[in-house]
């Protein structure tokens, strides 16, 4: 299955706010190979740098959990655990962030 396969699989409701977040993410990292991991979206190279999925409620956005510590600041207004970030799906998707968070796992990812 592709990432476009999945968000294709998914509910219609949730489909723009998948390719919303799946161009943003491929667009910032375009040199990351495309995979499904864990039956989930997943950017990767090497490893895997940043995984999406839907949930009931919210996208979940994967960074791991140095991103979410590094970029707590800015997540103050979201969900989060342990590598995990909540898009919940009453609120506009932060788009930049979602960039910026990519950008960095895409950077740090030598570690």
């Amino acid at each position: 299955m592709t990432i476009q396969e999945y968000i294709n699989s998914q509910e219609e409701t949730k489909q723009p706010r998948l390719q919303a977040i799946y161009d943003t993410i491929r667009t910032t990292i375009p040199e990351a190979e495309e995979r499904i991991s864990w039956g989930m979206p997943t950017f990767w190279k090497g490893r895997n740098i940043i995984h999406f999925a839907t949930a009931k409620k919210h996208i979940g956005l994967y960074p791991g959990n140095e991103a979410v510590e590094e970029f707590a600041e800015k997540l103050k207004e979201y969900k989060t655990s342990k590598g995990a970030i909540q898009l919940p799906d009453n609120r506009e998707l932060p788009l930049s962030l979602i960039a910026e968070i990519s950008r960095w796992c895409y950077e740090n990812n030598k570690k």
